[in-house]
């Protein structure tokens, strides 16, 4: 009987899942990977019926046909038909466009999901097949729909007014606006001037004899029952003497405790902002390796496994499974008074909850375990995760602190120190908080009088707001509820890759390209790019799955509703922009006209202004102020094909001189050649250029 030995057939969309799901089901199933979408709106053209209830076109994507070939080959010899795709609305959408690929009908149990990629969990979701989710697909299709009627009836206008290949999407456009609101701020901030004053104290008779311990610093708050803020030097100055001639002595002394709460799981977002600061890694890196984390990895004594589980999702919800197996771990490795039982909540109500928060699959295989099978940057994050993960089902760490107010005469000062009184989740999670140090205050009484050591005023400025960085940006979307987990990282690239935005340091800047099309989205289409608005967007798209709203509804509400006016009104009355030239200091050595800075594809150039009569381009030179040594010409900063930075004569191709490290312009004094910066993670160091010269500083 043929039906009897036809293999089920698993699809699923990447290589790497395929793999993982094949080893853990064995020889009756058959496992491929659709590598994405196969199925989707074509990108040469709206491919939106905006006449017609808004109904999509989709094609099968180009470039495709062989896996679309492979897939119908490979469904039409097997038995049945199980759709593994990622368990979210993209996924949800992908199934289905496979589904009618293949003609299977959407209410048959053809659909899997599951939350991990663990043996168990696999085999639970094949027991378990359900009829695709419309509700998922249509909020898939809804937000895709209305991106795609933003994004390319928007473009067109910026392509002709401003210059072409720009682009507005949506949720980019609320992201940029953030970021040129933040740089005026900072733009129109004026510093003020304050001074703090802080006085060294003893309780000790002998003064500056005293012990180290005895000492502590009290930092000057009141004057006569109100908060002082002190503006200029005069007045500190005034102050500091006033104090000098009054006497110290404790007027409070109380002890409180404070107790410091683990932080909830990670959620897709908090998982971004934390790895980019404790690790460094941008968002999409964290991203990719957590999608490997996710898909699965060869770890010795486990075979293939996926570490963690899904890595989208908004929610801090865990399974009740995955808590008592964490809390099951912990009362084997801790005390039983480690162990907490914390609530944390979604900020957002039932949407996306079908999610768990970002875990590792298996608690017990902890970081040490894998740490021998993973990559060093899989390791890390990995660890981060599982740490963060074990932390939020332990005890809150307990600190005993001390306050201590100080009178002089009218002025009152304040001295804290805290002791770790119990270290709970601290076990496993350090915070690296300067908070959590211990900072103990001497056993101090009311009524001690107190020796003066030493009292410092120090100026200081307001500071302007910080600029974003792609991490503090995407938890602004996040708060502001614009965008969603997969969307966050992608916005930010985009940005970037648009030229609206160049990364400084690791702040996120707009550039005056940037401006101007803010400018249009600001003018023309204020609700598109308003924060408030483009949140209430997220909530409508949201109502699709949680309602069953109708997904055209949503999309004709906001294109009927304001869009289309607002089209007419902007190819009406939008003037051609043009954006400034940012002229160099060079001038062409074609016509003798000054130079331009432009942006192109592959980054910044200088290009004569007498263009189109002129056409001379050159590339932009970084001099390093350095003569190089074999010919004299100027040593500039160059780029390898891989995109490392190196130091090269300019005289290139006929002096080949080049340095890996930055020279300083200095010779050696024991072989004449030159030194270099020689920067490594941990110092820097000045040592000689030449390899067979031990020369260093």
């Amino acid at each position: 009987d043929h039906m009897a030995t036809a293999k089920t057939l698993v699809i699923v969309e990447s290589p790497s899942k395929a793999r993982t799901i094949g080893k853990f089901l064995g020889s009756r199933y058959k496992v491929i990977a659709s590598a994405g979408h196969v199925v989707d709106l074509p990108k040469s053209r709206l491919a939106v019926d905006i006449d017609n209830h808004f109904e999509p076109e989709y094609i099968n994507v180009r470039g495709r046909a062989d896996i679309i070939k492979t897939i119908k080959k490979e469904a039409s010899q097997a038995g049945k038909v199980l759709l593994a795709t990622d368990p979210d609305r993209e996924g949800e959408a992908i199934s289905w466009h496979i589904a009618n690929l293949l003609g299977i009908d959407t209410e048959e149990p053809v659909r899997i999901v599951f939350n991990e990629i663990t043996k168990n969990a696999i085999r639970e979701a094949v027991q378990n097949p359900r009829p695709i989710d419309m509700n998922l697909v249509n909020a898939q299709q809804a937000r895709r729909v209305l991106d795609r009627v933003v994004g390319y009836k928007i473009s067109p206008i910026l392509w002709r007014k401003v210059k072409r290949g720009l682009s507005a999407g949506r949720v980019q456009s609320a992201a940029l606006k953030l970021l040129c609101d933040r740089e005026r701020l900072i733009e129109a901030f004026i510093p003020k001037e304050y001074w703090n004053i802080e006085a060294e104290l003893t309780k000790s008779e002998q003064g500056a004899l005293s012990a180290k311990r005895e000492r502590f610093s009290a930092k000057l708050v009141e004057y006569k029952g109100k908060k002082l803020t002190v503006t200029n030097g005069e007045d500190a100055k005034r102050i500091i003497e006033d104090l000098m001639t009054g006497t110290f002595s404790v007027s409070l002394v109380e002890t409180k405790q404070r107790i410091k709460k683990p932080w909830a799981p990670y959620t897709t977002s908090s998982m971004q902002q934390d790895a980019s600061i404790k690790l460094g890694f941008s968002p999409k890196k964290t991203m990719l390796i957590a999608q490997q984390l996710y898909e699965g990895c060869e770890v010795k004594g486990h075979g293939t496994i996926g570490l963690v589980s899904y890595i989208r999702t908004d929610s801090v919800r865990i399974s009740q499974e995955a808590d008592t197996a964490c809390k099951a771990w912990l009362s084997e490795q801790f005390a039983p008074e480690y162990i907490g039982n914390n609530h944390y909540s979604n900020k957002k109500k039932e949407v996306q909850d079908a999610h768990e928060a970002i875990r590792p699959s298996i608690v017990a295989i902890t970081p040490d375990e894998v740490k021998v099978s993973l990559t060093a940057d899989q390791w890390k994050l990995y660890k981060m995760i599982w740490s963060r993960f074990v932390a939020s089902r332990m005890a809150s760490a307990v600190f005993d602190v001390t306050n201590a107010e100080i009178q002089n005469g009218d002025y009152l000062l304040k001295a804290q120190g805290s002791r770790l009184q119990f270290e709970g989740y601290l076990a496993i999670y350090s915070d690296n908080d300067k908070e959590d140090k211990d900072k103990m205050l001497p056993a101090l009484e009311k009524g001690d009088a107190l020796a003066l050591l030493n009292i410092e005023g120090e100026q200081n400025f307001t500071q302007p707001p910080s600029r974003f960085t792609e991490a503090s940006l995407i938890k602004e979307m996040e708060e502001l509820d614009i965008g969603r987990p997969s969307t966050y990282a992608p916005t930010v690239s985009t940005l970037v890759d648009r030229r609206y935005v160049v990364r400084e340091k690791k702040s996120l800047v707009p550039t005056d390209l940037g401006f101007v099309v803010n400018g249009i989205m600001e003018d023309y289409f204020k609700e598109i790019a308003d924060v408030s608005f483009t949140a209430g967007m997220e909530e409508k798209l949201d109502d699709v799955e949680t309602k069953a709203t109708p997904w055209q509804a949503v999309v004709a509400d906001v294109y009927n509703g304001s869009l289309k006016h607002q089209l007419e009104i902007a190819d009406r009355d939008i003037e051609k922009v043009d954006i400034p030239a940012v002229l160099s200091e060079e001038v062409c050595d074609v016509c003798g006209k000054p130079m331009a800075i432009k942006e192109g594809r592959f980054g910044t150039f200088l290009a004569c202004i007498g263009f189109p009569e002129c056409k001379n381009t050159k590339p932009i030179v970084q001099k390093i102020g350095v003569a190089c040594p074999s010919c004299g010409k100027d040593l500039i900063v160059r780029r390898s094909k891989k995109g490392k930075v190196f130091y090269g004569c300019s005289g290139y191709p006929d002096c080949q001189q080049v340095y890996w490290d930055k020279p300083t312009g200095a010779e050696c004094p024991k072989c004449k050649s030159l030194l270099v910066e020689k920067k490594s993670a941990k110092n820097q160091k000045i040592k000689c250029s030449n390899p067979e010269c031990n020369y260093e500083e």
